[in-house]
């Protein structure tokens, strides 16, 4: 009884690690670092996702009388950047960039002057942020709770290995229904709420979100299969275990859906030329 309760937490523990790794090393975690202005340090955040039907807030906290400028284009476009002067206020720097239809994104960067002092944050790098849609918050509470749980019991079921008289029949069998659940049935809503898309992994795209869920699940319907058909289902449940935490450690949102600004403007284009 102690054994599994401390394989139990064990897995949690795991689980909860791998899930904090992966949401800050995603590429829509916020850029986060420091930079140095006028002899003095100052922390800075980025946004790399918004989720309001709204003009986006770029904020960048200073001190007063420093005055800053943001600039912004469409990603993957020869557009010219588009200049925003940015509003200090106690100190904040603010400027907005203009609200964008979902999985549309824009690379940004802010220069920042005072007198004859000038810096571009970030310095080596422009900031890509994603626009999406508004997701129901129950909607993502639920879709979140069955992708941790079935994290949670692949990590279970693996670890069940290290017991003496493994049961993997029962673990198994729920792994597969949350992680069918919470990928195949709630992804695609969120993805639906957020980009207007049900799915965009294989063979409709190149997500890796929708792709390492087909691969984990893949995993583990050969894992639960192999239940009765191998002498040693152990092993499978094993590499079934492994396999999910491998694809559960690829940064989330990792080429996921992106609005083709150069396709749009062609199709706006051609509407153009055949409404005349």
């Amino acid at each position: 009884m102690k054994r599994n309760i401390l394989l139990w937490v064990l897995a949690f523990i795991i689980t909860l690690s791998v899930a904090i790794y992966q949401r800050i090393t995603g590429p829509t975690y916020p850029l986060s670092g420091k930079y140095t202005f006028v002899g003095k340090e100052y922390e800075y955040k980025l946004l790399r996702s918004f989720g309001e039907k709204a003009d986006c807030g770029i904020t960048l906290v200073t001190d007063k009388g420093i005055n800053g400028t943001l600039f912004y284009k469409r990603y993957k476009t020869n557009d010219e950047y588009t200049k925003v002067e940015m509003v200090n206020k106690k100190g904040k720097l603010t400027g907005y960039l203009p609200y964008q239809l979902p999985a549309g994104k824009l690379q940004y960067f802010v220069e920042i002057y005072k007198d004859d002092a000038k810096l571009i944050i970030p310095e080596k790098k422009n900031v890509i942020i994603r626009f999406k849609g508004s997701v129901p918050t129950f909607v993502l509470i639920i879709h979140v709770f069955f992708m941790f749980g079935a994290m949670l019991l692949s990590v279970r079921t693996g670890l069940e290995f290290f017991n003496k008289l493994p049961k993997f029949k029962a673990l198994t069998f729920f792994t597969l229904i949350f992680l069918f659940i919470g990928g195949f049935i709630l992804g695609p809503v969120v993805q639906k709420y957020a980009f207007d898309v049900y799915w965009s992994g294989f063979p409709f795209g190149h997500d890796l979100t929708d792709n390492k869920t087909v691969i984990a699940f893949i995993g583990w319907l050969v894992a639960f299969f192999m239940y009765k058909r191998s002498k040693q289902p152990k092993y499978w449940a094993l590499g079934a275990s492994v396999l999910l935490l491998i694809v559960y450690l690829i940064p989330h949102s990792l080429f996921g859906s992106e609005l083709d600004y150069n396709k749009l403007d062609k199709q706006k284009r051609e509407q153009i030329i055949d409404s005349k």
